[in-house]
């Protein structure tokens, strides 16, 4: 009975130091065994069932995956004096475990020097470029302008040229950066600009510039807009006024080559013998009365003028017989 105990107490302790001598490495992961805080041995890199001294080994697991780190948006100032916020994020993995944990020991130190290094570099970098090094992509790229515009249109609220571009701004920051995590066992991969704003307190300015810019355009615009309708409406009274003494003459050609058909007309037909003559004269006298006589008219007339030579002709009539009855 006491020798079953035994050898139950026995292969109970042998379970216990088996399954506290073997442990597991997952394939994202990387482990430093410590011996009393100190790191003992190579790292573990391969995934697997492994081995360690019981009790007096621990594992340090340490992630091999691409990491991310995202900063916090800082403001910063430009070369030419603007304050911008900056929104920055980056992609590192460990590379060399052991002075990783020599160093830093966790991923939340890790990023705090990760927040110190990549700030202290961005800031550095912005200080030394303009504003417009930090927002261009490239420094051969083109803005997109309105066709329609001419050269003088499209000077105003022109791009200064650019020496870099913000790729090559991100690039300077990740060699600098680079350069110091790699003491801590760290690889930086990538670095980029999430974001780019302006400072609360000089966006008001900014945008008054643009605005004012835009307005600048708007009265160039609307300046030419109204010359061109004065240059039309000119236009316009011109080829009107053209267009009606042309007109204006052309009837005054046809009414005077009309008259000159008529009065050829009468001509011979008043021409033919003395009496068509005497009648045409006497016809057009009868409609010159017409004309100028109404029934209040009073006319004052010579006896030699040939207005009156046809009253003159005319006789009285007689008298009624009633009237001559009396």
């Amino acid at each position: 009975m006491n020798k079953s105990i035994a050898l139950l107490a026995v292969a109970a302790v042998g379970l216990y130091l088996l399954a506290s001598s073997i442990y597991t490495v997952s394939e994202v992961e990387q482990v430093i065994i410590t011996q009393f805080g100190k790191p003992v041995g190579e790292p573990v890199t391969s995934a697997g069932l492994k081995l360690k001294v019981p009790f007096i080994q621990e594992i340090n697991p340490i992630d091999k995956r691409v990491l991310e780190w995202d900063g916090n948006p800082s403001d910063m100032p430009t070369k030419d004096k603007l304050y911008i916020s900056v929104d920055l994020f980056a992609r590192w993995r460990i590379t060399d475990p052991l002075q990783y944990f020599l160093r830093l020991r966790d991923e939340r130190s890790a990023q705090s020097r990760l927040d110190d290094i990549l700030g202290s570099e961005t800031r550095n970098a912005v200080a030394k470029h303009e504003l417009i090094e930090l927002i261009r992509t490239t420094k051969d790229r083109v803005p997109l302008r309105d066709a329609l515009l001419t050269d003088a249109e499209r000077e105003v609220g022109a791009l200064v040229p650019i020496q870099k571009g913000r790729k090559e701004v991100e690039r300077e920051i990740f060699a600098a950066a680079a350069e110091k995590v790699r003491v801590f066992g760290i690889e930086l991969l990538d670095i980029r600009f999430k974001r780019i704003n302006y400072n609360q307190s000089v966006r008001p300015k900014i945008y008054d510039r643009m605005i004012s810019e835009r307005r600048q355009i708007a009265e160039r615009f609307l300046s030419e807009g109204n010359g061109e309708a004065a240059r039309i409406r000119g236009n316009r009274v011109r080829d009107l006024d053209k267009i009606q003494s042309e007109a204006y003459r052309r009837v005054e050609e046809i009414r005077g080559q009309a008259d000159a058909k008529a009065t050829a007309i009468y001509a011979r037909a008043y021409n033919q013998s003395p009496e068509a003559v005497a009648f045409y004269a006497f016809t057009r006298t009868l409609q010159a009365y017409k004309s100028i006589i109404a029934a209040n008219t009073t006319l004052v007339l010579s006896t030699d003028s040939e207005l009156f030579r046809f009253l003159k002709a005319m006789e009285p009539q007689e008298a009624a017989p009633a009237m001559s009855g009396r």
